[in-house]
């Protein structure tokens, strides 16, 4: 078996990864690092369900390779510490104002559009008005949108850049195991069978790699905290139904504490003029959204989702939602759709009332079918609820044409136990990013990259307030 020793490892090359290399390697461009990703390097990741439907890859391109999950999302960066993740719990809304500053910042530097999406200040305080009065309650935010079209480009560049600086990045490597002796890292395992020494190890495996950073968690006996599931739907609607909030907030986050049963109930990656897409987990097919730079549809959609937490002594979310996604699939061989009008009806929609629908699908190749059959009752509630009050502020989103398409979940890793600097008690290995349970979006995951990095340099301290 084979060994070499590097000064540092970086186990995924989403955001969260690749902003701690970057950060290393400006900081000491002597370091020896090196990036491990076991998905395909961003020119060779593909996806057939862009053409036809999901074929279930043995590695989904959409979750893995250069890039993480976030190469082939929608690009929108959120430029708020309300959004994105619970970084701020380890250092603080003040830290984390700035680490999202710094965190914009290189993504402008390797080519995200210079152009932001932010509300007039009076425009924002009528929208949040309205909002209050709707019962529900509108976070506005800056947001900089690249565009589902643009972000290979721009992770391209931070490829080339890391690589013209002597960092080795090794795609289509799988990192097997997490070598600690006397509470220290000392080594990464690789799947060829050999062993990568060093006293630096940066683990940001992405989602995908969660319920792995979660075995080597256990293994090393470094606690874990389940975080929510959220459960929903995907809404399409035209484009001008949005439109009053959509022309001068891009993306409207809003949130609802449901009236029956006190559930957080939210609005998810709004997409205006934007395309329904799919995306897998592992042997699951679960549906999404994006809006391009440079192309529109005629439509609008976003996701309506519900947050649960669960307690003793369940404590499965995502095998919980991977259960309802996989009933979903065997209901509608893939992705289901149905009219609000045909589920409140309780009648399953068909292709011919789905044809005389004001709404034209982005994705003809969902199923029609009738979500009852899939989402747990107190769900549906809560979603029709929701609806219903954001129909007072967008007229025409409660329509019974609107499409509804399922099921969409979101998983969210479990937590490792971290100090303030995201290091576990083994000393020199550190877990940041979404599959560390600490981030869900890409300036927050960046971010917890840049902390890692800089804890491990010794160039800044953060605490939580």
């Amino acid at each position: 078996m084979s060994e070499q020793r590097y000064d540092a490892v970086i186990i995924g090359a989403g955001p969260a990864g690749i902003f701690a290399a970057i950060e290393l390697i400006r900081s000491k461009p002597d370091m020896r690092i090196l990036v491990l990703e076991r998905g395909k390097p961003i020119d060779r990741r593909s996806c057939p369900a862009r053409q036809t439907s999901c074929v279930g890859c043995p590695t989904c391109a959409i979750m893995t390779g250069w890039g993480g999950a976030g190469a082939f999302s929608d690009g929108k960066l959120t430029l708020s510490t309300e959004v994105g993740g619970w970084l701020g719990d380890y250092i603080g809304t003040d830290g984390l104002e700035r680490l999202i500053e710094d965190s914009d910042q290189l993504w402008l530097e390797f080519g995200a559009t210079t152009s932001v999406h932010a509300p007039e200040p009076e425009v924002a305080e009528r929208l949040m008005r309205e909002a209050t009065l709707a019962e529900m309650r509108l976070v506005p935010m800056r947001i900089r949108h690249i565009g589902s079209d643009r972000s290979p480009a721009v992770l391209q560049a931070m490829y080339d850049y890391l690589v013209s600086v002597g960092v080795e990045v090794r795609t289509g490597t799988m990192a097997t195991r997490i070598v600690a002796e006397e509470d220290r890292v000392t080594a990464v395992e690789l799947g060829d069978g050999s062993t990568v020494r060093t006293d630096l190890v940066i683990a940001a495996p992405g989602r995908d790699g969660a319920d792995w950073l979660a075995e080597q968690a256990r293994a090393l006996g470094i606690g874990l905290v389940s975080n929510a599931v959220d459960i929903g739907v995907r809404v399409e609607v035209p484009a001008p139904v949005m439109e009053p909030l959509t022309e001068h907030l891009y993306e409207a986050k809003l949130i609802q504490m449901s009236h029956r049963f006190g559930d957080q109930v939210r609005t998810f990656c709004m997409n205006p003029y934007g395309a329904v897409t799919t995306e897998s987990y592992g042997d699951i097919v679960t549906v999404n959204g994006h809006s391009y730079a440079e192309q529109r549809t005629a439509n609008t959609n976003f996701a309506v989702l519900v947050s649960q937490r669960f307690t003793e002594p369940f404590h499965e979310p995502i095998t919980y939602g991977t259960s309802i996604a996989r009933l979903a699939n065997l209901l509608g061989e893939g992705i289901l759709v149905q009219r609000l009008g045909d589920l409140r009806a309780g009648r399953r929609s068909t292709a011919k009332r789905i044809a005389e629908s004001v709404v034209t699908p982005t994705m003809p190749s969902a199923t029609p079918g009738d979500l009852s059959f899939v989402l747990p009752y107190r769900h549906l509630v809560d979603i029709l609820g929701f609806l219903d009050a954001m129909d007072t502020l967008a007229p025409g989103v409660a329509a019974d044409g609107t499409l509804l398409y399922g099921i969409e979940v979101k998983f969210y890793s479990s937590r490792l136990e971290l100090d303030p600097t995201l290091q576990t008690h083994i000393r020199g290995l550190y877990a940041v990013g979404d599959g560390a349970g600490v981030t869900r979006g890409l300036v927050q995951s960046g971010a917890s990259g840049l902390v890692a990095a800089r804890a491990a340099l010794g160039t800044e301290r953060v605490s939580p307030e």
